[in-house]
């Protein structure tokens, strides 16, 4: 079984510029920013003076190493609250949030890739009125459900925080995706899935992007280890009788790929099909480059 490691291609708005010293300097638009990287235990290329240019410096409180540490953000008067950017056809929000990142997911749109060519085959497969349904759970900023729709996908998105579902409501204003079939849902994600499988509603695509811990609108508890079994055995029942793919990602845990892949696979043991796994990445915009895992993944075609 060889993993596949992907990374973001294509970019014009984002780009990691320098890693070294347990941190890495990316490029979000017209700005730079310093966050905690634990993986990058070589160190810095560029000069002191070059990464001090960063509008932005993530401060971790205690370990800056430790990921699950909490910190702050420390700016230059400059930087706006939030900046617009573009990654193909889409117009999204770059914003600094309290947990490290900017609001999405740049290593992700290898995915959002995949899932499109896959989307644009069931069209051609039926005709190019028929408009696949997918279900992007855990969809927080939209990035993912914008690219499903704009490639012909009748998408639903669910998050269950109103916070993320208003972020992903603005990116969709910002594109002017409003005429666009998406479905902006705020709920926890198995019981939304349990209720669809009483309404006998089916989806040709998921996507799933948990987080290690989280809370539904009305308090619900997510425990990825204790959770995800549960999920993956319910979507089945919602899925039409031939999908074409589903997507698991995770940045949640520090774990093999292969504990994905096994759990997808097991789950999709009832279709025909393959598994494939691996790690998603980025890449430094250099010579000789560095790469740096950012979540692993499995994901399932038909």
């Amino acid at each position: 079984m060889k993993p596949l490691l992907l990374h973001p291609t294509n970019w014009k708005d984002y780009s990691l510029i320098d890693s070294g010293n347990g941190k890495k300097l990316e490029r979000f638009g017209n700005f730079l920013f310093s966050r905690p990287e634990p993986q990058a235990l070589w160190s810095p290329r560029l000069s002191l003076k070059e990464w001090e240019k960063s509008s932005g410096v993530f401060l971790s409180s205690s370990n800056p190493l430790n990921e699950d540490a909490n910190g702050k953000w420390s700016f230059k008067e400059h930087l706006p609250l939030k900046w617009e950017m573009e990654y193909g056809n889409i117009k999204f929000f770059a914003t600094p949030t309290p947990f490290r990142h900017l609001g999405f997911f740049p290593d992700q749109s290898p995915h959002w890739l995949w899932a499109s060519k896959k989307i644009q085959s069931l069209i051609k497969i039926h005709d190019k009125n028929y408009s696949p349904k997918v279900l992007n759970l855990f969809a927080y900023s939209g990035l993912a459900s914008l690219h499903a729709a704009y490639n012909g996908a009748s998408v639903t998105h669910v998050d269950a925080s109103k916070k993320a579902i208003n972020f992903a409501f603005e990116n969709r204003n910002l594109s002017s995706f409003q005429h666009l079939p998406i479905k902006f849902i705020t709920d926890d994600a198995i019981k939304f899935v349990k209720r669809e499988i009483r309404r006998e509603n089916r989806y040709d695509g998921i996507i799933l992007d948990p987080p290690k811990y989280g809370r539904g609108p009305n308090g619900e508890i997510w425990d990825f280890f204790n959770d995800l079994p549960i999920l993956l055995k319910l979507i089945t029942q919602i899925l039409t009788p031939k999908p074409i793919f589903i997507i698991l990602n995770s940045y949640a845990i520090r774990s093999s790929h292969l504990s994905l892949h096994f759990a997808l696979n097991e789950t999709m043991k009832g279709f025909s099909g393959k598994v494939e796994s691996g790690e998603l990445s980025i890449v430094e915009d250099q010579e000789d480059p560095r790469q740096i895992n950012t979540a692993i993944f499995a994901r399932w075609e038909q």
